[in-house]
């Protein structure tokens, strides 16, 4: 159920660089896939606004914090006014897991349709 994206010529990625990932044989390939497209890998950017922030604190959005709260404030500045609530999470499946569970409470039925 859990598939290889190359099943018959499995890649081993072992570097990024912008837009670019790196095989174990120095082969270079496009990222079409990863959450790069903005920014590219290894952008210094990043890696300092990250360095900086993993100095300070490393955890994830569970725990209440002060910048939790301004970046909701920022993000839903720029929203319309029904937009006005925020839900940290760590992944999509966390996110399509809240959302359902939104759904049901509000709706109150079980019932769910999913495309293939």
């Amino acid at each position: 159920s859990c598939k290889v994206f190359f099943a018959k010529d499995p890649l081993k990625i072992v570097r990024a660089q912008g837009q670019y990932m790196f095989d174990e044989n120095g082969e270079k390939y496009l990222d079409c896939i990863n959450n790069v497209a903005h920014v590219g890998h290894s952008h210094p950017y990043v890696i300092k606004a990250a360095t900086k922030q993993m100095e300070l604190l490393n955890t994830n959005s569970r725990f209440l914090h002060d910048n939790l709260v301004q970046y909701a404030q920022r993000l839903t500045a720029t929203l319309p006014e029904k937009l006005s609530v925020c839900y940290f999470v760590n992944s999509g499946s966390e996110a399509n897991d809240l959302a359902l569970r939104l759904a049901r409470q509000y709706h109150g039925h079980q019932d769910v349709i999913t495309l293939e």
